[in-house]
């Protein structure tokens, strides 16, 4: 039984990987929850609140690329738990703000403390699993985003209700805290070098050691900015980051105002798209990883994942922009949430069968393009509101963004082709 135990140890790393990255968006999402206080005391606009929400954008863009290299050169034992530390720290000052720019700049310090999340994470599956499980394991990590919401929608939506928004930064701050030191404790950056992995389980990883031994050549930025595969993944990520950050930032809004919901009945409804996102997030790592088993084709594995996934979101979130009964509106949201969310296991996979050991960096640059989505999604929501009084050009906008990355999958994602930059 122990043996089989510490057999089974980077299931236990993929873990606490999963609870950083639930403590992570339950971080970044929860002033979604607050936009009914703020807005009475501070008297903003959707526009203004806009503004708050994108300038986590502009803060991720501008240090995920850069937190891929420093993953890739410091390693994930160190850099994702200072940046855990950072980023709650931010969190807590979010509990004192006083007013626009003092919320635009404490939103734009959590985006720069957050970038290497993402990087860190394709870092730690990369050394820690083998190729054919480096799909379900993402799947794993990942499901805790929409888990996220099914989690901290009516927890930060209570916190709001009973203790206010004040007090709900303050107190959440604490779990990003907790999990750098027990992260710091628990993980090594070499799977070989970590005292509670077994020799079996040593064994075991060693079998595919020569593709996880880091090169200590520099980081080839012209394979990894013009390789065709990792374009078209970028984009479609800009889509996927588009939808996410919209849904986490703006759909608590949408159901107070265009549904006339209370705060807490809302954190409970929320719950059931992004249950639904659970599912299908989890089954999309199951899916690529047994189509790539079956076929040995990433072609099918992770590209056909990808656009027949977006292409029924799409198809979705242009039937909920026509919609205005809730039970309607939870029904299309939920598969358009659900198709959404299915693919991100394959968009990672791809990065780390693509770029493989330089894959914290190559996943730095494919997430400044959800970044960049970050920036968009919250600014073009707020205006569009603004201007219209209503959510469906905003659904609309986004479908169509969606339907662009369907296109470009299709023509450009060929993740088995063998690919070599021209020089000069």
């Amino acid at each position: 039984m122990q043996k089989k135990r510490k057999l089974q140890y980077r299931w236990v790393i993929v873990t606490l990987i999963f609870f950083i990255t639930l403590i992570n968006f339950v971080d970044r999402s929860a002033i979604s929850f607050a936009i009914g206080p703020l807005k009475e005391e501070f008297h903003f606009n959707d526009t203004q609140f806009g503004m708050i929400l994108s300038a986590f954008g502009v803060g991720y863009a501008l240090l995920t690329s850069l937190g891929g290299w420093m993953v890739d050169i410091w390693k994930p034992r160190r850099v994702w738990p200072i940046a855990a530390i950072a980023w709650s720290l931010c969190i807590a000052m979010l509990g004192f703000a006083t007013g626009l720019w003092v919320f635009i700049g404490m939103r734009f310090l959590l985006g720069v403390t957050e970038g290497p999340h993402f990087p860190a994470m394709s870092r730690s599956i990369f050394d820690w699993l083998s190729p054919t499980e480096r799909a379900r394991a993402l799947s794993l990590s990942l499901v805790a985003i929409p888990l996220s919401s099914v989690i901290g929608a009516p927890i930060t939506s209570y916190l709001v209700s009973d203790f206010g928004w004040r007090m709900m930064f303050i107190i959440i701050s604490v779990a990003g805290i907790i999990w750098a030191f027990i992260w710091y404790h628990f993980f090594r950056d070499r799977p070989e070098e970590c005292p509670y992995v077994g020799e079996e389980e040593k064994k075991y990883l060693a079998s595919f050691s020569s593709d996880s031994e880091l090169e200590e050549s520099p980081i080839d930025w012209r394979y990894i900015l013009t390789h065709p595969a990792l374009i078209a993944n970028n984009i479609a990520y800009f889509a996927f980051g588009y939808m996410l950050f919209f849904a986490t930032l703006w759909l608590p809004g949408y159901f107070l105002s265009q549904h006339g919901l209370d705060l807490k009945s809302v954190g409970w409804y929320l719950t059931i798209p992004w249950l639904v996102g659970c599912v299908f997030l989890k089954a999309g790592g199951f899916l690529s990883d047994w189509l790539y088993n079956k076929t040995g084709s990433r072609r099918y594995g992770r590209s056909h994942i990808i656009w027949t996934s977006q292409l029924l979101a799409t198809i979705f979130f242009v039937l909920l922009s026509f919609t205005s009964t809730l039970g309607l509106s939870i029904f299309y949201l939920s598969l358009g949430l659900g198709f959404g969310l299915l693919p991100q296991p394959a968009f990672f996979s791809t990065n780390i069968d693509v770029a493989k050991e330089r894959s914290g960096s190559s996943q730095g640059i494919t997430s400044s393009c959800l970044s960049l989505g970050g920036i968009i999604a919250p600014l073009l929501t707020g205006w569009m509101i603004d201007l219209t009084g209503n959510y469906q050009g905003a659904f609309l906008l986004l479908a169509a963004f969606m339907g662009i990355a369907v296109i470009t999958v299709v023509l450009f994602h060929h993740p088995d082709r063998e690919f070599f930059p021209a020089s000069g």
